[in-house]
């Protein structure tokens, strides 16, 4: 069974990694999307940092980059990609509110989806264009802060999030002003987006805008107040799916 999983989770890394890498234009795209919040040397988190394609990105803007990846076969791959770049550094440990042990419920087939929120697969369980998805394996992890990080790296100037439902939890863990971040959001859990949102609004954050699924494109395309991105958000149809909100100070 264990080899099984181990199959299973090379394939599902394999699609992620033609899906990100191998789409025409997605690297552009992400690149002029992410040089509006970073300029050569800044330091970037990379939070939910899957197969590194965001950390290329940053690369590319030469940013140095903390890329943060709980899963053991993403670590690995990550190592693989950037392990000889000096301005990469790889942390392999989930973030949340506090620091210690969080277990992961791994998705073998899509590791992308893998996440620590039980509320997340639950939510995602009989839901519109999940069907397909299971969470068959759990995994403890080591469990740290945006905090701890920060002190132990310096202040990112942006903070990419990406962590399947445990948005929320990962903002609570930061205490401090950061000039930029983003945090995904999931329409079958509006409501984890509406916490990390208002967690975003008590940390100083002013200007809001979202761009929806892998599009690199922002929708409003001039930022907005947190009560607009807000009604924005509860109004969308649940064909939106996903998508990732950007918060900045103005």
């Amino acid at each position: 069974m264990a080899l099984l999983d181990a199959l299973r989770t090379a394939r599902g890394i394999a699609r992620s990694l033609r899906i990100y890498y191998g789409t025409r234009g997605h690297g552009a795209a992400m690149d002029r999307m992410y040089a509006r919040f970073v300029r050569p040397g800044d330091l970037v988190f990379d939070a939910g940092a899957h197969v590194g394609d965001r950390v290329a990105a940053f690369r590319r803007l030469e940013a140095r980059v903390v890329a943060i990846e709980p899963q053991p076969a993403l670590v690995r791959t990550l190592r693989l990609l950037y392990g000889r770049d000096r301005e990469v550094t790889i942390e392999p440990v989930a973030l949340g509110e506090r620091s210690g042990m969080v277990e992961l419920r791994l998705n073998v087939d899509n590791p992308t989806v893998s996440t620590a929120s039980d509320a997340f697969v639950a939510a995602a369980h009989g839901a519109p264009g999940w069907h397909d998805q299971a969470w068959t394996r759990r995994l403890t992890v080591p469990m740290t802060t945006l905090d701890e990080l920060i002190a132990r790296h310096g202040t990112p100037r942006f903070i990419k999030i990406d962590v399947e439902g445990f948005e929320a939890q990962t903002l609570a863990g930061l205490t401090q002003p950061v000039e930029a971040l983003s945090f995904e959001f999931t329409i079958i859990q509006r409501d984890v987006a509406l916490t990390a949102l208002a967690r975003c609004v008590s940390l100083g954050f002013t200007g809001f805008d979202a761009a929806l699924g892998e599009s690199q494109t922002l929708v409003h395309g001039a930022w907005q107040p947190a009560d607009d991105i807000r009604r924005w958000l509860v109004g969308l149809p649940d064909a939106a799916n996903s998508g990732d909100i950007y918060a900045v100070r103005r």
